[in-house]
């Protein structure tokens, strides 16, 4: 990694007031989508994004200093990954071109300010213009205003896919960060090819 061309993006704090994190394309992911098995603790933290060949390769949320000794799938609670095969992944599917990272708690206020939209189109009518000024690939997007409840969304690479999430954990096997990969990096993760 530390010979690509990469592109350190800092787009603001993620407020988690319950600790429990959906990783999700905002935009097409049902309301009732879950939050990942592992918590952490309650409190806002940093968000950045990792851009090379002109698109965003990996979103990062970061908990606490440090570099990970090791990296965990990140997984929803009925998934398990002693049943992936291969080169199988559990991700987030997107569709809308989109990913994020938001507590549990502000997936209801996007569904609320969703179901009030003339038109039906949250990009358009609500995400547009807080994209704009971030050349079209971020948002910290907060769904009901006054709330300091927000959303951090942003491009998901070269689109729609699916996309995993890996726990960056440190000795005792504590969260660092949590990342989503969108695959714009080949070998990102240090393996080697087969």
């Amino acid at each position: 990694m530390a010979e690509r061309k990469i592109i350190v993006t800092p787009i603001g704090e993620l407020e988690l007031p319950t600790g429990e994190i959906v990783a999700c394309d905002p935009l097409t992911t049902e309301t009732d989508w879950p939050a990942l098995s592992r918590k952490v603790r309650p409190g806002h933290y940093p968000v950045s994004l990792f851009e090379a060949q002109g698109r965003v390769a990996v979103a990062v949320l970061r908990f606490r200093p440090g570099t990970p000794v090791r990296w965990e799938l990140a997984t929803l609670p009925d998934q398990d990954v002693a049943t992936l095969k291969g080169d199988e992944i559990f991700g987030y599917p997107v569709d809308a071109g989109l990913g994020s990272f938001m507590d549990k708690t502000a997936m209801a206020l996007l569904a609320a300010r969703q179901d009030k939209l003339e038109y039906g189109d949250y990009y358009g009518e609500v995400l547009a213009a807080e994209f704009a000024p971030n050349q079209d690939r971020f948002a910290m997007h907060h769904p009901a205003a006054g709330n300091p409840l927000n959303i951090a969304i942003f491009w998901s690479g070269w689109g729609d896919g699916l996309y995993p999430s890996f726990w960056g954990l440190d000795a005792t096997g504590e969260p660092l960060l949590l990342t989503t990969d969108f695959g714009v990096l080949e070998n990102a993760d240090g393996r080697e090819k087969k």
